[in-house]
C-alpha cells in the first residue's frame, strides 16, 4: 500500500502543510507523515473524527447529500478532512500561511489515488 508516499508527495506539494493522517473508525492512525510531533498528529486526526461523524449525521438528518469534505480554520492553522470511504477519513493540518484552495485541491487528489486501496 502506498499510503506514506502519497502523503509525502501531498505534503510535498503544500506549502506550509503540517501533516497528514489516515485515520479509521475508531480514531487510530493507519498511516501518517508529519513536520510535527507524531503525538500531535495523531490525537488531531483522532478528533476530527468525531467532528466528521457529527456533520455526518447532521447532513444526513436534512438530507443533504454525502460530506465531501470539512475545512475548519483557526487563529493559527487550518485543518481539512476528507473521507476516503465511511469507515477511513484523510485530515490534513496546515499552517497560518498554507492557502487552503490549493491544499484543498491538492487533497482531493491524495483522496483520488487513496480510496481504491481502501475499497
Amino acid at each position: 500500500m502506498p499510503f506514506k508516499s502519497l502523503l509525502n508527495r501531498l505534503l510535498d506539494d503544500i506549502p506550509g502543510a503540517l501533516g497528514a493522517i489516515i485515520i479509521d473508525w475508531e480514531g487510530e492512525a493507519v498511516d501518517h507523515v508529519a513536520r510535527m510531533e507524531d503525538y500531535d498528529i495523531k490525537v488531531l486526526g483522532a478528533h476530527q473524527g468525531v467532528i466528521l461523524s457529527l456533520l455526518r449525521e447532521a447532513m444526513e438528518r436534512i438530507d443533504s447529500g454525502t460530506l465531501e469534505e470539512v475545512l475548519i480554520r483557526t487563529g493559527e492553522n487550518k485543518t481539512l478532512i476528507a473521507p476516503l470511504t465511511v469507515e477511513y477519513f484523510l485530515v490534513l493540518t496546515l499552517g497560518p500561511q498554507s492557502i487552503a484552495t490549493r491544499a484543498a485541491f491538492k487533497m482531493c487528489r491524495c483522496v483520488e489515488a487513496l480510496r481504491p486501496e481502501f475499497e
